[in-house]
């Protein structure tokens, strides 16, 4: 089942204060970006953050899963999607943990 646009909406503006955010349709789920770098995906009406130590100390109680069939499992976001300021926290938090985007060389 692919994501509705309202809940990618919702989530965007949750998350507004966590950087320069945008939302990559991608087979018909969405993969989120902070500042260029891929930190989450949006499938099923569903947030999944990438897993990071400093993450899963900020979540406590962590609820893993993967975003799809075959995933490696990341951080399933339910509880605390409506707290924006909590939200945008442990984005900040992970993103500095991520690795950097990797730039394509063009052929």
């Amino acid at each position: 089942m692919a994501s509705d646009q309202n809940f990618v909406d919702f989530v965007m503006e949750q998350i507004r204060n966590a950087g320069e955010i945008t939302a990559k349709k991608m087979f018909g789920e969405y993969g989120i970006y902070a500042d260029g770098k891929l930190f989450g995906l949006i499938c099923d009406n569903k947030l999944f953050i990438k897993p990071t130590i400093s993450g899963r100390e900020f979540i406590g109680n962590v609820i893993e899963a993967p975003p799809y069939e075959g995933a490696k499992p990341s951080f399933l976001i339910e509880e605390k999607i409506e707290n924006s300021d909590w939200l945008s926290e442990l984005i900040r938090i992970s993103l500095k943990e991520l690795p950097t985007t990797k730039t394509k060389k063009k052929k």
